[in-house]
């Protein structure tokens, strides 16, 4: 528990959850408290969000696409990419592992069938949650039109500078003996802000390249898009986000985290299984199903294994070696059960925890030692499989054995 910072995990309950939780509390009534906080997990988990990719023609939208899915362009279920646009009318592609998120690859702003006076309308406008706008060289005025639609129309938008990695090489090629990749940088994003605000437009620009998400600003771009976007969406778009560095999985830890408390509350209210050795009864089903989520959110299961071990051209049981945690092996009712039974020695270190930074889970005594086992066991096992994570993209990035 130790690495848990109170204060943060405190901001993630909201005031209305906490009087709502107090009230069914002090009324005697737990299982009308979990219930509650079953609705916000399910909604949570049903929300819907639409990304719209656009830009011109050729400025490399379809392989983004491709890229912020995980995938690469030859992989099945990915966009069609090409030389010239291969999008013809805006195609959908769900997230593979989250069929809530849909990117959506929008026919190129300026060819014959989308001119910019009329784009927004052809391409359904209302449908999406946000939309990024891609240019390969600096941006033009189809961008810029394109931008103040969107904003007049009371949404979001965000300029990516794509293929910034032809352009660096392109440098390091002409310039040998005064390469300098960070002044480089500097000099095209200085020409892309400057270009936006010649027309008036002031935004900030993103550079990246999506053959490799881990250089340049995609980080930053994650880091914005999570920022702005709703609570409610916020926690889908990062754990659907490729697990492309250490600083992406320890935040997926921390959004797992986030959610803990809930599932404890509403794992051992919702009694249908009884657990030997403690006060109240526990959904081992929940519990399950949550273990099997934090598998796919670092990439630790089968499927993610397999095109992982594909992608770096590695054999997958190289990957699986550096995976230590039994949840990443096998998830079964039986497991759940012993794992609640080992956790049960660290349930007091989580009611503790609770009680010390959450006055309401004071009314929990009774059932204090069922709720702080399943807590103790879920954060222990995030923690772990973060950990298997990070070991894992270690060996299929540079090793070739732990």
């Amino acid at each position: 528990m130790a690495d848990t910072d109170p204060s943060e995990e405190y901001e993630i309950i909201s005031q209305e959850e906490i009087d709502e939780f107090k009230a069914a509390v002090e009324s005697g009534d737990l299982t009308e408290a979990a219930s509650k906080i079953m609705e916000t997990l399910e909604s949570m988990e049903s929300a819907k969000l639409n990304i719209a990719i656009t830009g011109e023609s050729g400025s490399g939208k379809s392989t983004f696409v491709n890229a912020i899915r995980g995938l690469d362009d030859e992989e099945e279920g990915s966009a069609q990419t090409g030389v010239n646009e291969t999008t013809l009318e805006p195609t959908p592609y769900p997230h593979p592992k989250n069929l809530n998120i849909i990117i959506w690859d929008l026919p190129g702003i300026g060819t014959p069938n989308f001119q910019a006076h009329t784009y927004l309308e052809k391409v359904n406008f209302s449908r999406y949650d946000f939309f990024i706008i891609i240019a390969s060289e600096r941006f033009k005025s189809n961008h810029v039109k394109l931008a103040r639609d969107i904003q007049d129309m009371g949404k979001k938008f965000y300029f990516v500078r794509s293929k910034v990695d032809a352009d660096v090489d392109a440098s390091k090629r002409r310039r040998k003996s005064s390469y300098d990749e960070g002044k480089i940088l500097d000099i095209i994003r200085s020409n892309c802000t400057e270009s936006l605000e010649n027309e008036k437009v002031k935004a900030q620009v993103f550079l990246i390249t999506s053959w490799d998400l881990e250089k340049y600003d995609f980080q930053l771009l994650q880091d914005t898009l999570e920022a702005e976007l709703p609570m409610h969406k916020r926690h889908a778009f990062l754990l659907s986000l490729p697990n492309i560095s250490s600083k992406v999985l320890e935040k997926k830890k921390e959004a797992l985290k986030q959610h803990i408390w809930k599932l404890a509350t509403v794992s051992c209210t919702v009694a249908v299984i009884p657990v030997p050795g403690l006060s109240v009864a526990c959904d081992v089903a929940i519990l399950v199903k949550a273990l099997s989520n934090y598998c796919k959110a670092f990439g630790l299961d089968e499927e993610s294994l397999a095109k992982l071990a594909k992608k770096v051209n590695k054999p997958i049981d190289i990957l699986k070696a550096a995976i230590k945690s039994p949840v990443a092996h096998e998830i079964s009712v039986d497991l759940v059960f012993k794992l609640l039974t080992k956790a049960a020695g660290g349930a007091l270190m989580a009611v503790e925890y609770f009680l010390s930074t959450i006055p309401v889970f004071g009314s929990l005594a009774a059932g204090g030692i069922s709720f702080g086992t399943t807590y103790y066991m879920l954060n222990s096992f995030v923690n772990d499989l973060e950990k298997d994570a990070q070991n894992v993209l270690r060996v299929a990035l540079y090793e070739t054995e732990l």
